[in-house]
């Protein structure tokens, strides 16, 4: 492998894709790079496997990729479809007889403690269950040789935690997911990156979520050598709106694999 290996666990929406009810020819799409679960990445390093986030799907995830070791996990905010995965982080804890780090901001680890109570309490630490080891994100920090940097991103009344990975001082991956807008501040962290993964939910504008142009404006002004969207909903099949996009800006599906 590279310096980097990221693999796409889910792509979709808080939805997933097909949506329930839903006939819509994204829905019905026979491709399967339409077939979204809910978005999170892996990302393994020659010295670690890193997870982000642990959506509803992750434990259907992990089986798909045949993941059987977890270093640490990232979570980038508190929705449902990012956390709700949390607890079957416990057979990773079992398998190794080990504790998880579990790195966050403030505000989100909170928000773990709070759902999660039961699995934060010292009364609760049993070998064959989760042990979480919460780690405070708040500032550039280390995983294996890999400095990871943390930026805010606008997610409507929240904030996501973007995240920036670099090793030896080169900028190999901007995640941005569940954003807004990228702001100046997060914009300048990514310039020259390698890789750029950003939200793009759908055409049409939306309060907490950027849309496919606004997604699209903001990768040609990063600059990023090659750009991955994610967190899309049915309104994007995948064959029809990567013809109208340019060359280095793809959409992301599940289960792709890229290297850096």
């Amino acid at each position: 492998m590279g310096e980097l290996e990221i693999t796409f666990f889910g792509t979709g929406t808080s939805h997933g894709i097909p949506v329930i009810g839903c006939e819509c020819s994204v829905c019905s799409s026979r491709d399967p790079r339409d077939k979204r679960l809910r978005a999170a990445i892996q990302v393994r390093t020659p010295e670690m496997i890193i997870q982000v986030d642990t959506p509803p799907d992750f434990r259907i995830q992990c089986l798909r990729e045949r993941v059987s070791h977890l270093d640490a996990v990232i979570y980038t905010h508190s929705h449902m479809d990012h956390i709700l995965g949390f607890d079957d982080l416990r057979r990773f804890c079992e398998m190794e007889d080990k504790g998880m780090p579990i790195y966050a901001v403030e505000r989100t680890l909170n928000d773990l403690r709070r759902v999660f109570h039961y699995a934060f309490g010292e009364d609760f630490r049993h070998r064959n269950y989760i042990r979480p080891e919460p780690v405070t994100i708040d500032g550039p920090f280390f995983l294996g040789e890999t400095e990871i940097v943390p930026v805010d991103l606008p997610h409507g009344r929240m904030t996501t935690t973007g995240l920036v990975f670099q090793r030896r001082g080169r900028k190999l991956l901007a995640y941005y997911t569940d954003c807004a807008e990228v702001p100046a501040a997060a914009e300048e962290a990514a310039r020259g990156v390698d890789t750029l993964v950003v939200d793009a939910l759908r055409h049409a504008p939306h309060a907490t979520h950027m849309s496919l142009a606004a997604a699209t404006e903001a990768a040609e002004r990063i600059g990023a050598r090659r750009t991955f969207f994610t967190h899309m909903c049915h309104d994007l099949g995948h064959t029809q709106t990567e013809r109208a996009l340019p060359e280095n800006i793809r959409l992301a599906y599940d289960g792709l694999r890229i290297e850096i």
